[in-house]
C-alpha cells in the first residue's frame, strides 16, 4: 500500500474549488501528478518541489485540471492537515517550506537506530554485534555485557523496531498532543 488516507494525516485532500470561489483566486499551478496510484480513495500522489515533497489525494470524481480545493475535516486530525495544507501552500507559491516538526532530531535518531537493530537482527546478528555497529566497539567493551546498558537498549531498538514494522510507523504521522 502507498499510503492511506486515514493514516496519513499529512495527506492534503483536493475537492472540486466551489463556484463561490472566484477563478482568479485560485492559484494557476498545475500539480504534477509524480508517483500517482489510484484507489477507492482516489489518486494519491507527490508534489515535489524545492527539495520538499507534499503528499496529495485528489478525491474520487475530481477530474485533473480542474480548479481545486482543500478539504480539511472537522476531526482530531484537523490540525495536522492544516499543516500539511500550509506546506502545500508554501511550495505552490515557491516559498520555503519549513522541516516537518513531527519528529525531533533524537527521535529520528532513535527510528533510524531502531530500523538498524531489526535488520541486523533479521539478518541474524547478535545484539552485540548490533551495538557495535549503533554505538560503536568503545561502548560494548566498556561494561560487562550481560549487565550492559547498551545490551538494554539493543533489545528495546529490536523490539521496539518489530513494532515499527507490524504499523507502528503510522503514529509517526501523526503530531504528539494532548488529549
Amino acid at each position: 500500500m502507498f499510503w492511506s488516507v486515514e493514516a496519513d494525516t499529512s495527506a492534503v485532500l483536493l475537492t472540486h474549488a466551489p463556484t463561490i470561489v472566484p477563478a482568479a483566486g485560485n492559484l494557476s499551478v498545475e500539480l504534477r501528478e509524480t508517483s500517482p496510484r489510484a484507489d477507492e480513495q482516489g489518486v494519491h500522489f507527490l508534489l515535489k518541489a524545492g527539495g520538499q515533497t507534499v503528499r496529495l489525494v485528489r478525491l474520487p470524481g475530481v477530474p485533473t485540471g480542474t480548479p481545486l480545493a482543500a478539504l480539511v475535516p472537522l476531526d482530531a486530525n484537523g490540525p495536522d492537515r492544516i499543516e500539511a495544507l500550509e506546506r502545500l501552500l508554501r511550495v505552490l507559491r515557491g516559498r520555503t517550506v519549513p522541516d516537518d516538526r513531527r519528529l525531533t532530531p533524537q527521535q529520528k535518531r532513535r527510528h533510524r537506530h531502531m530500523l538498524q537493530a531489526i535488520d541486523g537482527h533479521r539478518s541474524g546478528a547478535s545484539y552485540r554485534e548490533i551495538a557495535s555497529v549503533i554505538f560503536g566497539r568503545d561502548r560494548i567493551t566498556f561494561e560487562p555485557w550481560k549487565t550492559s546498558s547498551v545490551r538494554a537498549s539493543v533489545i528495546g531498538l529490536v523490539k521496539d523496531g518489530r513494532a515499527m514494522i507490524a504499523g507502528g510507523y503510522r503514529h509517526l504521522l501523526h503530531h504528539r498532543r494532548k488529549e
